[in-house]
């Protein structure tokens, strides 16, 4: 029997309604107590001491991209995981644009066994709509189901044809699954590659206009709604989207979504200087759909924070704009980025925790985000003060295509524990 004590910390457990000076004793991989400090009196006990840090549930991740098996070069679920807890992520759940497509049982086993063999924490696959993403027939969602998927997503691409998409959502509620989407009108996108807006006019890139991604956000809305079926919105970015998530909750229709830290962060003016590695997608859009974003977290309507994690290699992004991939690395920054939405007082820090943790959790029914007795010993501690710099040299991931290369963050995971064993310690690295 292993004992740990973790001590001394600043304790928030949004579950639990739990924040303040509270240690947590751990045995095995299993929270056993949580209590005043200095109360927990055990003999024979590790002690770890969190003076002056944030003790919390690991971080959930609704979304990121760990691109094996087929895309090895971009990241590995190895070195994606050891990024994950190198950010506080103890679960992260993986979407299904691999190679072959994580639409049949026999990849989502293959994805569960190199979890085991090579994962550094809790990593839930998402399977397939459609067979291998064409948006052209239904995968088989029940033996996904059966295989262990936790939710249906055609990420990176978008089923256009609503009569399937009615289907899908159909089939996902019979089995108790969430749908979660990719919102993109790929006709009104025009092949675009950037925010539609005077940034787009000055750099003389093609735009991509919100009412793109709009427009599928209603539509999934209005059908999700029709079916009973529960469809959590993905990386909403704009005004008039995150405004219909709003409304639709207000009807009581079974709808969440997710904001990603670099669309509360950056706007497309960012794109000045023709980086690449600020090219996404849905992209950065205006201070005005930031300010609507910031407003919808005051208001409670946003269910969690998501990375969208997408490792790109050097030859996806050190091309011409126009010719790059979309997508950023984002598992090693969400947390100060998170932090600088409690610092301006859009949120507390108890809500961020629990954007971060429960409320994810909550979404796809998933174990983790609290420190309850008898649930896995997944516990993160940060220094919410700690300055450092994104340092490309020091980063987990195989992929360095950050927007945030270079940049002095405020915030910093200084250890995270999985099932009760420390996997990073910001001293000595992954563990």
């Amino acid at each position: 029997m292993m004992k740990t004590l973790i001590k001394n910390g600043q304790l928030i457990d949004p579950q639990n309604n739990i924040s303040g000076l509270f240690d947590v004793l751990l045995i095995d991989d299993k929270i056993e107590a949580v209590a005043p400090q200095g109360t927990l009196v055990v003999s024979d006990t590790k002690e770890i001491d969190a003076r002056g840090l944030v003790v919390c549930p690991g971080f959930v991740d609704l979304h990121c991209h760990l691109r094996e098996p087929g895309f090895e070069y971009k990241e590995t679920i190895s070195s994606g995981t050891a990024s994950a807890v190198a950010g506080g992520f103890t679960s992260v759940c993986c979407m299904a644009n691999t190679h072959p497509v994580n639409d049949n049982a026999t990849v989502t086993a293959f994805i569960q066994k190199q979890v085991r063999e090579t994962g550094y924490c809790h990593v839930y696959p998402i399977g397939a709509i459609t067979k291998e993403l064409k948006g052209e027939a239904l995968a088989n969602i029940a033996e996904l189901n059966d295989a262990g998927c936790i939710a249906i997503s055609d990420d990176g691409n978008t089923v256009q044809n609503a009569r399937l998409m009615k289907i899908a959502l159909d089939y996902a509620r019979s089995f108790g699954l969430p749908i979660t989407t990719h919102s993109l009108e790929i006709n009104l996108a025009n092949n675009g590659h950037m925010n539609a807006s005077i940034m787009s006019t000055k750099l003389g890139l093609k735009g991509l206009p919100n009412v793109a991604e709009d427009i599928i956000i209603a539509r999934d809305i209005m059908l999700a709604e029709q079916s009973g079926a529960h469809l959590h919105v993905g990386h909403v970015s704009t005004a008039i989207g995150i405004t219909l998530v709003q409304e639709a909750k207000e009807r009581g229709a079974k709808i969440t979504c997710e904001v990603t830290p670099h669309h509360f962060s950056l706007t497309d003016e960012a794109l000045v200087g023709y980086n690449t590695n600020f090219k996404m997608y849905p992209p950065l859009r205006t201070r005005k759909d930031i300010d609507a974003l910031k407003t919808a977290f005051k208001n409670g309507v946003v269910d969690a924070i998501a990375t969208d994690h997408a490792p790109h290699g050097i030859i996806d992004k050190e091309l011409e704009f126009d010719r790059a991939a979309f997508g950023i690395i984002g598992f090693e920054t969400a947390l100060p980025l998170s932090l600088n939405l409690v610092r301006e007082g859009v949120i507390t820090l108890e809500e961020m925790v629990g954007l971060l943790t429960v409320k994810p959790a909550n979404v796809f029914n998933l174990s983790g985000g609290t420190l309850s007795q008898g649930r896995f010993a997944d516990i993160v501690l940060f220094d919410q003060n700690a300055s450092w710099t994104f340092d490309e040299g020091k980063i987990y991931s195989k992929s360095k295509n950050s927007p945030f290369l270079g940049t002095e963050l405020r915030g910093r995971v200084i250890k995270t524990l999985v099932k009760g064993r420390l996997v990073y310690d910001v001293s000595s690295g992954v563990l």
